[in-house]
């Protein structure tokens, strides 16, 4: 199987996680950003992440990526966990989260930009939803500190390095995604547990986080 992603995509990170999970191999391709044609000859769209199944066939949208791996693939499901709906609804408070990566994603050394059309192509589409780049790094102190605040709740909510609830879930899914693109961020204050957890999570997924290229 082969998985059409963008390395900065938290959406990419959720379907790729699944594979790493339970060890199944698959081949990575990255897109470049301005890549409209292929990803819309395989789905009739620009979206990723798109799954090529052994059959040919394609697969969008990462949540279905994920559910059909996990019950498809391997001896039986890894996220057999409840959700907790604390953890939910920190996973949908997030409006300081593009604002800190979108910036700093487009001046990293990630293979979706390594063309200047696919990072102008990137900077015009998100600019006009988080407003210039420039002013959202200039908001970097206020931004920052509302994301150390929105971590320190979730250091309350960990149970384990292993599983956010303590046995895998889907949970693990949408907060690591979360937590792989604040990596971009350089110095963020990450809590005890929040640390342990995202690099225990990054090391079991096989998706490596972006400490090492962190703006």
């Amino acid at each position: 199987m082969k998985l059409y992603v963008y390395d900065h995509c938290p959406y990419c990170v959720k379907a790729r996680m699944i594979f790493g999970l339970k060890d199944i191999p698959f081949t990575l391709e990255t897109l470049l950003n301005d890549d409209v044609q292929t990803p819309t000859s395989m789905i009739g769209q620009k979206m990723v992440p798109i799954l090529q199944k052994d059959d040919g066939s394609y697969m969008p949208e990462s949540m279905d990526i994920v559910h059909y791996i996990d019950e498809g693939f391997g001896d039986g499901k890894v996220l057999t966990g409840k959700s907790n709906p604390e953890v939910v609804a920190w996973t949908n408070s997030r409006d300081y989260l593009y604002k800190l990566a979108m910036p700093r994603w487009v001046k990293a050394p990630l293979e979706e930009f390594k063309t200047e059309g696919a990072r102008q192509f990137f900077i015009e589409k998100k600019e006009a939803m988080i407003g210039p780049f420039s002013e959202n790094l200039n908001d970097t102190p206020e931004l920052k500190e509302r994301a150390e605040a929105h971590l320190q709740r979730l250091d309350g909510l960990i149970q384990s390095d292993e599983a956010i609830n303590g046995t895998l879930s889907e949970d693990d899914i949408h907060v690591f995604a979360m937590l792989r693109s604040l990596s971009i961020v350089k110095d963020m204050a990450y809590p005890a547990k929040v640390d342990a957890y995202r690099k225990r999570m990054a090391e079991k997924s096989g998706v490596p986080l972006h400490d090492d290229i962190a703006i």
